[in-house]
């Protein structure tokens, strides 16, 4: 039989299966045979070893979506709430806090709140509700305890404030040992009422809150020099 070179007659089968051993990855071989002519009966036959090349091609996972500024807002305000309402202690408020601003995916946050999103509508709106009631009670206290406090009439309007403190000097003298000599002053500032503290000792109030510096006033506010408490009323 004569051998004919394999740059002369060549022939390429085609591609076998694809291997799915592993996802995302799959192989292709290629074989190449030799072929010649038999002498005797005049058929071309294979001639020499079946070479296989086989290449490879890989494809990039596909990664999923970071989570949007808007997710991961909801998820700060949620463990926001959660801490304020007593579900989360500081260290893991601080810690989830932490989580929530580097987490890559939705799923990380998802975690992060799974404990606290087992109240229903009906829960949250009942919480609400209480917490209306109750700044409405805070709310008549005052009032009530307000209405049962002495009058501090406002001063006529001129050009001195008048002095509040222990000291005789002062235009309103109050004789308590929880109020500075010079405590805080009165005045009118473009048509209203400003109230400043001096710099005392136990502080000045305004409806419960210390003041800081200078604050607007004005009729039937709560007024507190020291432990000495007043309501402010016009003339």
């Amino acid at each position: 039989m004569r051998r004919v070179s394999p740059q002369t007659v060549a022939m390429i089968i085609g591609p076998g299966p694809a291997k799915t051993r592993r996802p995302r990855r799959w192989k292709r071989s290629v074989q190449v045979r030799s072929y010649g002519m038999n002498r005797s009966s005049g058929h071309l036959c294979s001639v020499g070893p079946t070479i296989t090349s086989v290449t490879s091609s890989f494809e990039f996972p596909a990664y999923p979506a970071r989570p949007s500024d808007a997710e991961r807002d909801r998820v700060l305000g949620r463990l926001r709430e959660g801490a304020a309402q007593g579900k989360l202690s500081h260290d893991t408020f601080m810690r989830r806090m932490e989580l929530a601003l580097v987490a890559r995916r939705s799923d990380e946050l998802a975690v992060l709140t799974a404990d606290l999103e087992t109240e229903g509508r009906w829960s949250q709106g009942l919480f609400r509700a209480v917490e209306r009631a109750s700044a409405f009670t805070v709310r008549l206290r005052r009032a009530w305890q307000s209405e049962r406090l002495p009058k501090l009439l406002f001063p006529e309007p001129g050009p001195y404030p008048l002095r509040i403190g222990r000291d005789p000097a002062n235009g309103l003298r109050l004789s308590h040992d929880t109020v500075s000599r010079v405590h805080a002053e009165l005045s009118v500032q473009g048509g209203m009422w400003v109230l400043r503290d001096l710099g005392s000792t136990n502080g000045t109030s305004v409806n419960g809150r210390r003041v800081t510096g200078t604050v607007l006033v004005r009729e039937g506010d709560q007024v507190s020099f020291g432990q000495m408490a007043f309501r402010l009323a016009a003339r």
